[in-house]
């Protein structure tokens, strides 16, 4: 897992392959055809980066940006944009409404990881990281490997991406219902009771003695590292 994209572009063709490229690359990724459920979808979804078209159905894609710009939760999201228009003046005026990176169609799938990842590293480095620290735990995407207090712990591979997603996002409290959008995003029988059971067996294995207990139950809220 990379991190979380949110797509906001109105040809599905254009979506299926960016989201298939992307989730390939580890990312879970979502999308919405126009900018009003777009927005609305952003604040659930809870992306590290978004995907924004110029040209949508409803409302253009400076407008989306100026929104999200508003918006307390959402102003300090990462966004790229992607159009058409490729004069230097649109590209000013994509900039000037706060977009972070502009790519002009038609792009590459290699331009566009290429300008995801330096966005990201600049907004949020262990998104892309491939080993991410957080007090005194390690996790190594690449081998696979978890270490706490330089001891190796063995973890199953759904306890590897729940603590590989409470370790980018530290300190923050996320609900259930989040972390099965996050971390089993494909699987729509997963019930409460499964997180909980998988949350237990991660504490198990990542719990030392006399160290201190790193993942947190917020009551009636859910679950953080802290």
């Amino acid at each position: 897992m990379n991190g979380k994209i949110f797509i906001i572009e109105d040809e599905a063709s254009i979506i299926q392959l960016i989201q298939h490229n992307l989730e390939k690359e580890g990312f879970i990724v979502s999308s919405s055809v126009n900018g009003n459920d777009g927005l609305k979808e952003l604040k659930k979804f809870q992306p590290n980066l978004l995907l924004l078209d110029w040209m949508l159905p409803d409302f253009s894609g400076i407008e989306v940006c100026k929104n999200i710009r508003k918006d307390i939760s959402l102003k300090n999201l990462p966004i790229i944009m992607l159009t058409a228009k490729g004069e230097e003046e649109d590209k000013i005026k994509g900039l000037d409404s706060g977009v972070d990176d502009y790519l002009t169609k038609p792009f590459s799938f290699n331009e566009l990881l290429a300008r995801i990842k330096a966005v990201l590293r600049r907004a949020d480095p262990k998104v892309v990281s491939d080993k991410i620290e957080f007090d005194d735990l390690k996790l190594d995407r690449i081998e696979k490997r978890v270490f706490r207090d330089n001891k190796e712990i063995q973890l199953g591979p759904t306890e590897f991406r729940l603590l590989e997603f409470f370790l980018t996002n530290p300190k923050r409290v996320y609900s259930r219902d989040q972390i099965l959008e996050s971390v089993w995003p494909n699987n729509i029988n997963v019930e409460s009771r499964t997180i909980d059971v998988h949350i237990r067996r991660l504490r198990q294995s990542i719990n030392l003695k006399d160290k201190k207990e790193l993942i947190r139950t917020v009551r009636s809220s859910g679950y953080s590292l802290v």
